[in-house]
């Protein structure tokens, strides 16, 4: 099993970051360990991949916070694992609870601050970007975490690169022209970019933050649904305060 790291959290003994990625059992497993419920794959299938994808990183299924990701703008906060209910972004001051993100080309994002023992992960596709769900979940752990931009280290995980990303217009011009591309027809839109620049218009220093270079569409082993459409799974990135 293939696990993508972070080197930007390989600093700290007390966290635990790790991605999926696609890991064939059986031929009978057409969504290449995947880790949703909600795209058809058999229940039981997922249930085990989860349990082992978590104990590989040394976690228990009960101990890691999940959530039905709605391409919203929802933060939810808990000191529980299980599934959050529908939200894009979860907070945890809880030591051993993990959380889990899902992903299939959208960005995704991991923060860890080191003063307050607070970790985040947010899920931010176009839709979720437009409507500022990392800049709000940066403000939510600011303002009820005490969380300052200078102790906050961040991760932004493998997805779609700007050059494999074709957009409408209509969701081109929700940006700012300096993240699109235009391409015959249509745009490339660098959602990762947009992420990024809003986390150092918080105020977190560049030397803090981690952009993987890793395009889920040109990785065959990392999930993506662009190019392998009904048949992508979904991987999960899953990130820890070690108790």
């Amino acid at each position: 099993m293939r696990i993508i790291k972070s080197k930007i959290f390989e600093q700290f003994p007390e966290i635990t970051f790790g991605m999926s990625t696609k890991f064939k059992f059986d031929n009978m497993d057409k969504f290449n360990f995947n880790m949703s419920f909600n795209i058809g794959d058999e229940n039981e299938r997922v249930e085990s991949n989860r349990r082992l994808f978590f104990e590989s990183l040394g976690l228990e299924i009960e101990n890691v916070a999940h959530q039905k990701q709605i391409h919203s703008d929802i933060i939810k906060e808990t000191g529980y694992g299980g599934s959050v209910g529908e939200s894009d972004a979860i907070i945890t001051p809880r030591k051993g609870i993990g959380i889990a993100v899902s992903a299939a080309d959208c960005t995704t994002i991991y923060l860890y601050d080191k003063v307050e023992k607070v970790i985040a992960g947010v899920h931010s596709g176009w839709r979720g970007t437009e409507k500022k769900i990392l800049s709000k979940t940066l403000n939510r752990l600011k303002n009820e975490f005490d969380c300052e931009p200078e102790n906050l280290f961040v991760f932004i995980a493998p997805s779609i690169s700007q050059k494999r990303y074709e957009v409408g217009k209509e969701v081109a011009e929700k940006f700012n022209t300096e993240y699109s591309i235009p391409f015959r027809e249509k745009y490339l839109l660098d959602v990762s970019r947009i992420n990024y620049d809003m986390l150092v218009k918080f105020g977190i220093p560049k030397e803090q933050i981690e952009m993987s270079d890793l395009c889920s569409y040109d990785e065959n082993y990392i999930h993506s649904f662009r190019r392998d459409k009904s048949e992508s799974g979904r991987a999960f990135g899953v990130i820890v305060i070690k108790e």
